[in-house]
C-alpha cells in the first residue's frame, strides 16, 4: 500500500500524479486538489476547473478577475 503525501493515510487504492517534474501519491482526489490545485487570487477558492489566468495570477471566474481589476478576461459561465 502507498502512503498519501498529504494526509499520510496508507490506502490500497492510492494513485499517483506527475506534475511539474515530480510524482505525488494521493489516497483521494480531495488530497490531490489540496496539494496541486491553484487558488483564486481574489477569493482563495481552489480552482478545480480551467480557471482564468492573467500575469501569473489565477482566478476561479471572470467575476473574481474583475474584482481584481482584470477586465480583458472572459469565461464561458
Amino acid at each position: 500500500m502507498a502512503k498519501c503525501d498529504v494526509c499520510g493515510n496508507e490506502y490500497d487504492k492510492s494513485f499517483q500524479v506527475m506534475a511539474l517534474g515530480k510524482t505525488y501519491t494521493f489516497d483521494s482526489f480531495e488530497c490531490a486538489i489540496h496539494a496541486l490545485a491553484p487558488t483564486c487570487a481574489h477569493c482563495g477558492v481552489r480552482i478545480v476547473g480551467h480557471g482564468l489566468e492573467n500575469g501569473g495570477r489565477m482566478f476561479c471566474c471572470n467575476h473574481c478577475a474583475a474584482k481584481e481589476g482584470v477586465t480583458e478576461l472572459r469565461d464561458r459561465s
